[in-house]
């Protein structure tokens, strides 16, 4: 392999090292990710380059194939390359050529060699940033790589794709890869369905793709949420894994591939719809966050999941207030008389926040009428919520609401005002889920209703704690009145509106909710204070479900409740003893009539 320079980044911290580097104006290549190996001389780094690019054989190109964090055919790549799109079938296999390095935001010069008399240098941090711009070879695109490593030896990657051409650029797929030794001979994920999310599977790594597509346009109920590689066997305490994560709450991949000589990637990214990203001159697509966690077990690699997001800025710091949520006590069957006895009682068992569930607004009596009508309803509340919320404030409690702000009933004001905010291909409907279809808030018209709507109810009531409910998956989620694909500018619509929310509303806590744990990734945790495991508190199913949700967040960010003796779901009845022991290791709850 010859060159005439190589940069090194050594990031060293918490007994793991993530080594980067770029040989002459190549893109960023991991060279090592996993254990610690010490100090790293010029030498050393020479040889982790050398030795780890595989020597051409026959049938082969001539030169050794380096794969970088973006996978590229043009270097000789012949796996999943890391970028797919073209400006209308040219310029679809681009050579990239950096010009800019950032490492912990000072620039780095790259150093000058000669293949005959090349030239290496190392730098080394604790943790930090290295950012590395590129454009291909015909000037037409520009390309940014961020790559993050914390005291806690996480990595995390974006992209930052720009067309620089007066023809639009077509983006199909763009997907970040971690390598991951030939050790790693298993790779575990998860399956599941409503009741039974993070169910888990796992298989050997075999020649080929193992490819988790999810498509349901929210993170998804059978997510595979985190893909697990390791040596074969590993368990919790024994086996080094290799750990991804794509951090996005639309459609997603997570995919592990293994070509025949040996390399084996792991690689994440957005899933995009035909035609969704279509750039522009001067307009940027930036990537999800892609997460990679090594870890000596399966326990090491939560623990410092776990450990790094809770040095988040926002990351709970108080005690988490024990919540009562009313939706099996009471249901839809909604009376101040009733929600005050039931805060009565749950006062005096230490319960520190009163949610009220769905059933509160506009003709919203069941399932099929009224959603998207976020006004509070005359006919059940007629004095308005102030008097329920005022007797929760009373005795000491937090009070907190239910939305469901992206979706929508046929049978409600908002759809008979504005059929054409509902997500659909063509003049035919999908199909219903729950009595309801999916309001598309990517329009910044529906997006403005919403958000006003929710303000006017927050500006008028003290409320603490948003339970952000999603109770569908998006099928032909499309933009009408063209019918064009509309779940990348929904997911980004969600975040938007996360965030205003919580800057107009400073301390508001909200929940991330989907048909139960069907929101459950770090994208949506960066802006939410929760999450929602699973509409199953049955104990048994509990114990599995909580215990896998933990491979990615902390306890404290998963809401798991005690609910009726004779459970609404499963039918099966456990003891108080066994429903409260599981509840308790996450952030505690009840889901159960009090009285």
């Amino acid at each position: 392999m010859s060159f005439s320079s190589m940069l090194g980044f050594l990031f060293r911290s918490a007994s793991t090292s993530v080594v980067l580097d770029l040989v002459d104006s190549g893109l960023p290549s991991v060279t090592h990710w996993g254990a610690d190996i010490g100090p790293l001389d010029p030498s050393t780094l020479r040889a982790l380059v050398v030795g780890g690019v595989e020597t051409p054989g026959n049938s082969a190109v001539d030169q050794a194939v380096r794969v970088s964090l973006l996978p590229e055919a043009a270097n000789g790549w012949l796996g999943k390359p890391g970028l797919s799109g073209s400006h209308a079938g040219k310029n679809w296999s681009p050579q990239w050529s950096v010009f800019d390095i950032q490492f912990n935001g000072s620039p780095i010069a790259v150093p000058e060699g000669s293949a005959t008399s090349p030239t290496v240098e190392v730098h080394t941090a604790e943790a930090g940033t290295l950012t590395a711009s590129a454009r291909d070879a015909l000037g037409v695109l520009e390309l940014v790589l961020v790559v993050e490593v914390s005291v806690e030896g996480v990595i995390r990657t974006r992209a930052l794709l720009r067309n620089l051409s007066s023809d639009p650029y077509q983006l199909e797929e763009l997907t970040v890869s971690y390598p991951i030794p030939s050790a790693a001979g298993e790779v575990l994920d998860f399956a599941g369905r409503w009741a039974h999310e993070r169910t888990p599977q796992r298989r050997p790594i075999t020649v080929g793709t193992h490819r988790r597509e999810g498509r349901t346009g929210r993170t998804g109920l059978g997510a595979a949420t985190l893909l697990i590689a390791g040596e074969p066997h590993f368990g919790f305490r024994t086996g080094e894994t290799w750990s991804l994560h794509t951090a996005w709450s639309g459609n997603h991949i997570h995919q592990v591939e293994k070509v025949f000589s040996g390399v084996q990637l792991l690689s994440g990214g957005e899933l995009l719809l035909p035609g969704e990203i279509n750039l522009a001159q001067g307009e940027t697509y930036e990537s999800p966050w892609v997460y990679g966690v090594y870890g000596a077990g399966l326990d090491d690699a939560a623990n410092r999941l776990h450990r790094d997001l809770r040095s988040r800025p926002q990351h709970p710091k108080s005690d988490r207030p024990m919540t009562l949520n009313v939706w099996e006590a009471v249901y839809f069957a909604h009376d101040l008389a009733t929600l005050t006895e039931l805060a009565d009682v749950a006062a005096t068992i230490g319960i520190e926040r009163f949610v009220l569930d769905d059933g509160w607004f506009g003709s919203r009596r069941d399932d099929t009428s009224g959603l998207g009508d976020w006004v509070v309803s005359p006919e059940v509340w007629p004095t308005g919520l102030t008097p329920l919320i005022s007797h929760v404030k009373s005795l000491g409690m937090k009070f907190g609401l239910w939305f469901e702000p992206e979706m929508v009933n046929l049978d409600s004001d908002l759809a008979r005002s504005h059929p054409e905010w509902i997500m659909a291909t063509g003049a035919q409907l999908p199909p219903e889920s729950r009595h309801q279809q999916v309001l598309n808030i990517g329009i910044p018209e529906c997006y403005a209703y919403i958000r006003d709507a929710m303000c006017a109810v927050l500006d008028a009531h003290d409320v603490d704690y948003i339970k952000w409910d999603h109770n569908r998956d998006l099928v032909d989620a499309g933009t009408l009145p063209t019918g064009t694909p509309g779940v990348h500018e929904q997911t980004e619509a969600y975040y938007r509106l996360l965030q205003e929310l919580k800057e107009r509303y400073p301390g508001l806590e909200i929940e991330s909710c989907a048909s139960g744990g069907g929101r459950v990734d770090l994208g949506a945790i960066q802006l939410t204070d929760r999450v929602w495991g699973s509409d199953n508190s049955d104990p048994i199913d509990r114990q599995s479900i909580n215990r896998w949700t933990t491979q990615l967040l902390p306890p404290e960010l998963i809401g798991a409740h005690i609910a009726s003796k004779t459970n609404h779901i499963t039918g099966r009845s456990h003891s108080l003893a066994f429903r409260a022991i599981t509840a308790l290791f996450n952030h505690l709850g009840v889901e159960w009539d009090l009285r």
